[in-house]
């Protein structure tokens, strides 16, 4: 079965799961079926499926990462002064490292916004729909809304980072307080204590709560390097710490502040 077969066969299979969306047809153009797809693995809820589902969904995102290219945490460069420090710019579902950070919302279980720009959105759907049903364990058993400044982990499944670590930032309503900074770098120290305890050796953070929970970026940047300084004085587990940008003015700031 090639990309497209499978593309197709997934759809359909999605389609079958959600009456609801029975009548949509499947699109020509690739790019198109794969924004139907990324959409319908977006809402699907958490529930079981087939092995013929995972199998073919499995080889379709793997190959899919494959094609855009996997980058080795280790072959990226550190900052001048640190050699535990990196800063990349690129697309987190692409890093081979231990440990990815997921900034999650108080559910835990993922956007379900069909194709949103989120970097939770984009880690659940090329995960797969495995990491929402770990979350939706996760939950369940704890049985309550996630914290803000905790973190929680899972596998990584179709992603090339072993694992994910699942924080949820603070959200801003207007300014910002002393608490919101204390959450904010709670989120980085727990990730850090968290992989810490399982041994791992790299994690790569996105800039937690400064998309749609609107913390000010250069701000946000302070807090994040600041306090993963500090927990690498104490800590020699970790060996790598990447600080993952995807807008160019996240890199200037977090380069102006490193370098």
């Amino acid at each position: 079965m090639n990309q497209l077969e499978r593309c197709r066969w997934l759809i359909r299979a999605l389609m079958e799961e959600m009456p609801q969306y029975r009548e949509l047809s499947v699109p020509v153009m690739q790019d198109q079926r794969w924004r139907l797809l990324r959409s319908l693995l977006n809402v699907r809820p958490p529930m079981a499926t087939t092995e013929e589902f995972l199998q073919i969904q499995d080889a379709f995102l793997r190959q899919m990462t494959a094609e855009k290219g996997i980058v080795e945490a280790t072959a990226l460069p550190a900052v001048t002064g640190d050699e535990r420090l990196v800063l990349w710019q690129g697309d987190i579902t692409t890093l081979h490292c231990d440990a990815i950070v997921n900034a999650a919302n108080s559910q835990m279980l993922g956007c379900f916004s069909p194709c949103h720009g989120c970097i939770d959105n984009i880690i659940h759907t090329m995960a797969g729909i495995q990491l929402r049903l770990a979350c939706d364990e996760i939950m369940r058993a704890q049985g309550h809304e996630e914290p803000t400044g905790q973190a929680k982990i899972t596998p990584g499944f179709n992603l090339p980072a072993r694992y994910v670590l699942h924080t949820v930032g603070p959200i801003i309503e207007d300014e910002v307080t002393t608490g919101d900074e204390a959450l904010l770098a709670s989120c980085y120290r727990s990730c850090l204590e968290l992989a810490a305890q399982r041994g791992l050796q790299s994690v790569a953070f996105c800039c937690i709560s400064t998309g749609v929970f609107r913390f000010p970026p250069e701000r946000a940047a302070e807090i994040a390097i600041r306090t993963v300084q500090d927990c690498l004085q104490e800590n020699k587990t970790i060996q790598r710490v990447i600080f993952n940008v995807f807008k160019d003015s996240d890199f200037d700031i977090y380069r102006e502040k490193l370098m």
